[in-house]
């Protein structure tokens, strides 16, 4: 990294913060409680196949998005997981609280060190309103709150330009290449930056990706920005 380096944004789910247990765990107890009895292993098989299924759905409508599609995309995620809609409110509702999440335990020391050398901070994410209410409920994540860049609210989701575009615009004039993202996901937030001439960092805790730049854990960054 060269000393042009001026932000720092970045993906929320996966990267910052992570379910406080494993989803496949919650849908199965939601759905036990309407008379559902399915084994988590089938459901986390079940989501992925309906996870896929949707974002080949955004792909095909060019990533746009909204707060109705949104609710729509994983009403039929949970559908699909569960074989029953009516599991779907209990756990969207689940999934806007604060006590759904933990954050990554080395955030709030990252963020420090990445201030203390006056970089501006944010938070970009392919999600809808109730990240809003997630950032807000965690301390950790208060440095970010200024620059906050949500998918359902903008209109696209990453890996779209207009997204990214989205991320500049925050940043007050600055050019994409001062700019930092950090996210975990190859093609939606790796390359999805990069194509919009941010510069990128995965995080690859695998080690699955060794061809791009890359971080095993969050902690890393501060090795990366002394010398930004």
């Amino acid at each position: 990294m060269n000393h042009d380096v001026r932000a720092v944004i970045f993906d929320a789910v996966g990267t910052l913060i992570h379910p406080a247990e494993p989803p496949a765990r919650t849908y199965a107890a939601v759905a036990a409680r309407h008379g559902i009895a399915l084994d988590e292993a089938e459901i986390a098989r079940r989501f992925r196949a309906a996870f896929r299924a949707e974002e080949e759905r955004d792909r095909a409508a060019g990533w746009v998005t909204s707060e109705e599609r949104e609710v729509e995309r994983w009403r039929s995620i949970v559908t699909a997981s569960l074989g029953d809609e009516r599991c779907f409110p209990e756990l969207w509702k689940h999934f806007a609280q604060p006590g759904a999440w933990t954050v990554d335990r080395d955030a709030a020391t990252v963020f420090d060190a990445l201030r203390d050398r006056g970089l501006v901070l944010g938070l970009a994410s392919n999600f809808d309103q109730r990240l809003l209410r997630i950032v807000d409920s965690f301390q950790e994540l208060t440095p970010l709150k200024r620059h906050v860049v949500v998918s359902s609210q903008v209109r696209y989701r990453k890996p779209s330009g207009y997204f990214f575009s989205e991320i500049v615009g925050i940043l007050n004039g600055m050019m994409p290449e001062c700019a930092v993202y950090v996210g975990d996901d190859l093609e939606n937030d790796y390359r999805g930056a990069c194509a919009m001439g941010m510069r990128a960092i995965l995080l690859d805790p695998h080690g699955l990706h060794p061809e791009v730049d890359r971080i095993g854990i969050l902690k890393e960054l501060t090795g990366r920005f002394n010398s930004w």
